[in-house]
């Protein structure tokens, strides 16, 4: 990933420093898992712990090996002295790199984990500071009816919290390796010397491996990535759309000295939420490509390594730059609630139009009838600027008094039950997030 999209705690778990380290550390437990079965000499763990791979010489190496796992093995065993004949002793590539892996992606999956608790957080805050602001609710980007942005903001709230149990699970499905040789079948390495291995590291063991763990695993955590990245693309577009200059209703934060535009300098654009919106596309691309990577030939070929080196830490910086821009984003975004009235009594009171339908029902008038007169009289409510209350009021066929006019066209009443997903949702805490069982 570049640069500008790199956040240092993600990257540093994705750094070939601390992929090497790793793969150093699988070898001297993997030396002393066979030590325990008393294969080879106690010392041997040690011996590796103790040895310096750097990072030079194993470019240099690999420049003549071509083969990265090879020309580290060759490197480490060099730098153990006589006990470097027993590094790698009956492991496979494979063994180091998808063990590795599980490693790299459990470290990442609670980092993103945590990203997510801090987004919610934020929209947990705005949620219940505009429980009760009224505004527009739209729909295929129309007036619809009166909502609140409080309730708006519940369902974000509900689906990252969604997604953070999804990305528990599916960083538990991915925390998995596997030192069980070229085939997997424990033919030159133990199931004793496995489960040492991956239990020291903190992982499963993959139960039937081929030379590789099973791929469908890291399908499975890259579509959670793409489907979390879609949940934050889903917040992002709103603030796109509410803070359009027709609508105004809320703004992403700008900061003192910032510029809009270099030719306009009137222009306020939305770019983090933009921005949000192209890193999800990016989230979904790799998605797809790790789902082309579960069927692979036989126990294994390398048509998944080219796509996993790019696709899988891309993929994982990519959601911790975006929630840590979604985050920006609404921790410093402007509400504008007199906005939001101003542009609910715009729509001249069409927006109550289900609530006058329902009323024309209640008094005997037939489904379609009611219907008519309603659409009809926003029609002409929208044509005039008079209000739709104003113009049934008015109709010689309309069979409302003005009570119940008024019980129709009163707001309080319409939102009376829109808070209670936002007291839903400051029911919960991060702490709850974090140990809620996983299925």
């Amino acid at each position: 990933m570049i640069e500008r999209y790199t956040r240092p705690e993600m990257a540093a778990i994705w750094s070939e420093e601390r992929r090497l380290a790793i793969w150093q550390e699988i070898e001297a437990l993997a030396l002393e898992g066979w030590a325990t079965e008393g294969q080879i000499p106690a010392g041997a763990a040690a011996a590796v712990r103790a040895a310096t791979v750097s990072p030079d010489d194993w470019g240099a190496r690999e420049l003549e090996t071509r083969h990265d796992v090879a020309a580290f093995v060759d490197v480490l065993a060099a730098a153990m002295a006589e006990h470097g004949r027993w590094v790698h002793f009956g492991l496979t590539s494979s063994d180091l790199l998808d063990s590795a892996l599980g490693v790299q992606l459990k470290e990442s999956g609670a980092l993103l984990a945590e990203g997510i608790i801090t987004v919610f957080e934020a929209v947990q805050r705005l949620a219940i500071e505009h429980r009760d602001t009224p505004m527009i609710g739209r729909t295929h980007g129309m007036w619809a009816e009166p909502t609140t942005f409080g309730h708006k903001l519940a369902g974000f709230g509900f689906a990252l919290v969604n997604s953070h149990q999804r990305l528990l699970q599916a960083t538990r499905t991915v925390s998995y390796g596997k030192v069980s040789g070229p085939v997997g079948n424990h033919s030159t390495v133990s199931k004793g010397v496995e489960r040492h291995v991956t239990e020291a590291l903190g992982l499963h063991a993959e139960p039937a491996a081929t030379q590789v763990v099973s791929r469908d695993r890291h399908a499975m955590f890259m579509s959670t990535l793409a489907v979390i990245g879609a949940t934050l693309e889903r917040i992002a577009v709103e603030i796109r759309h509410l803070q359009r200059s027709e609508v105004a209703e809320v703004a992403e934060p700008f900061s003192e000295g910032q510029k809009g535009s270099s030719a306009m300098p009137h222009k306020h654009n939305p770019i983090l939420s933009e921005n949000i919106t192209g890193m999800a596309r990016l989230l979904r691309a790799y998605a797809t490509a790790s789902l082309e990577n579960v069927a692979l030939w036989h126990e294994r070929d390398i048509s998944h390594s080219s796509v996993e080196r790019v696709a899988i830490p891309d993929a994982c910086l990519i959601l911790d730059f975006a929630l840590a821009r979604v985050d920006r984003v609404l921790s410093g975004l402007t509400v504008d609630a007199q906005r939001m009235r101003a542009n609910l009594e715009t729509s001249h009171g069409t927006v109550f139009s289900h609530a006058v339908l329902l009323a024309l029902i209640s008094t005997g008038m037939e489904r379609d009838a009611a219907y008519r007169m309603v659409q009809n009289a926003s029609a002409e409510a929208r044509d005039t600027g008079v209000p739709l209350r104003e113009v049934l009021a008015a109709a010689d066929d309309c069979p409302l008094d003005g009570q119940a006019l008024d019980t129709a066209f009163d707001l309080n009443r319409y939102l009376a039950d829109a808070g209670a997903g936002v007291d839903h949702l400051g029911t919960i805490t991060p702490e709850w997030m974090r140990t809620r069982s996983v299925v």
